[in-house]
């Protein structure tokens, strides 16, 4: 493969994996050209700032832009390595969506030539990769494809799926293990070749389709802790018994690892990819199905909770905390806290408060709603009924002081001083 300096990149989507991606990659001097559909997007990064929240990513971005080697456009361009990381919803019935995956091969079959590699990213069933190689095949009967001729390829193909946590992008994308998936050993190989300019975890090899399952089993093993969480919650309501004591305590056994509970589970993966699994072999993953039926069900559980609070306290005032599916983003995909909080809005609004420090706009499903984007300064000042849904620092900075005389309903466990006795009746008249 060609020096840093004179390798060429495409990376095919911008968003929460493809730009810290692309930013990473342009670091080590290669030349990288970031692909998005959004002109916003594009102008954007090409002025050298970000439109994505993520920790050190706006300095990254804005050095690799001034010092050429990070550029975007929404045309493809000849390079040396293609990238894709473009999202891999699914639909109703949960059936996987692989068409922007599908959308992005083609795009770049126009400009391969011999020598160029294609790494998928995106979170994406088993089978994925080899559709991708398919489509390049029928695309461009003119280069030999791997696994489709006896003879050497042409191009190599392979999978190499993030496994990130956000808030931490830029350090995981170096640090973390790699899993690259070839559809054969050789393109496995060119690939891991790629990722060795950037990465300083371990690379390790294997076929494309143990690469994805492997990404999928990471993300439903959590989703099942989760679930197991979530349900011992909702148990310990019932016995009226603190959960986050008895996980502490729990967690003190060597063998036994509890995680936390929330309002749900969030995200583009945890909340999506164990549905993979679940659509291709249905018959054999009752347990995965029923721990996605089990973390959406806590998201109407906490729901139905917190109307009946608000619902028990006429006129007071109610500050939803936070939107973003998980702590210090500004990722709301898939996220239970904006699901719970619109829910609320619809029933509530001109009595709701949302604080959410990483947004200055309420999303559009709040729109005629009448609730209203507050600080949390503010909301200690004027709202009675406090609903902790994120557990972002600024929230648990709150002293006990400032809340004591608030009514809580604390789905993280942030506020675990929160004082039981009932709210005073000189707060309610403030706060109504």
């Amino acid at each position: 493969m060609v020096s840093d300096a004179e390798l060429k990149v495409v990376v095919v989507g911008l968003g929460y994996i493809g730009l810290p991606t692309a930013a990473v990659i342009a670091r080590t001097g290669a030349k990288v050209l970031g692909i998005d559909v959004s002109e916003h997007v594009v102008e954007t990064v090409n002025s050298g700032k970000i439109h994505i929240e993520e920790v050190d990513l706006d300095g990254l971005v804005s050095g690799v832009v001034a010092r050429g080697t990070l550029r975007a456009a929404t045309q493809i361009e000849p390079a040396d390595v293609f990238v894709i990381a473009v999202p891999t919803p699914f639909a109703d019935d949960h059936a996987p969506n692989i068409g922007y995956v599908l959308r992005a091969a083609t795009t770049i079959a126009a400009v391969l030539k011999a020598g160029d590699v294609i790494i998928l990213e995106s979170t994406s069933p088993v089978g994925t990769t080899e559709k991708v190689r398919d489509l390049l095949a029928q695309l461009r009967p003119d280069l030999k494809v791997p696994g489709k001729t006896g003879e050497s390829a042409d191009i190599a193909i392979a999978y190499c799926p993030e496994r990130v946590l956000p808030g931490r992008i830029l350090v995981e994308l170096i640090d973390n293990d790699r899993v690259i998936g070839g559809i054969t050993p050789r393109c496995a190989r060119k690939a891991l070749q790629f990722y060795r300019r950037f990465v300083r975890g371990a690379c390790v090899t294997t076929t494309s389709r143990a690469a994805e399952m492997t990404k999928l089993t990471e993300n439903a093993f959590r989703d099942v802790n989760i679930a197991f969480a979530n349900e011992l919650s909702r148990v310990a309501d019932t016995m009226e018994v603190d959960v986050w004591e008895v996980i502490r305590l729990a967690n003190r056994h060597p063998r036994v690892n509890i995680l936390s509970p929330g309002p749900g589970v969030g995200g583009h993966c945890i909340a999506v990819d164990p549905w993979f699994l679940v659509h291709a072999d249905r018959d054999n993953t009752p347990l995965i199905r029923t721990a996605r039926e089990v973390n959406d069900a806590k998201i109407d559980y906490v729901v139905e909770r917190a109307e009946a609070m608000v619902a028990a306290h006429p006129g007071v005032r109610v500050a939803c905390l936070g939107l973003a599916f998980k702590a210090n983003i500004d990722d709301f995909r898939e996220s239970p806290a904006l699901k719970v909080a619109t829910a609320l809005a619809a029933r509530f609004g001109d009595r709701l408060d949302v604080v959410e420090p990483y947004t200055r706009t309420l999303p559009a499903v709040f729109n005629g709603t009448g609730a209203t984007l507050t600080d949390i300064d503010t909301a200690i000042e004027t709202c009675g009924i406090m609903i902790v849904l994120v557990d972002h620092d600024v929230f648990k900075s709150v002293p006990v002081d400032e809340r004591a005389d608030k009514i809580v309903y604390d789905t993280r466990g942030i506020w675990p001083d929160q004082p039981r006795a009932p709210v005073r009746t000189e707060a309610l008249r403030l706060a109504s």
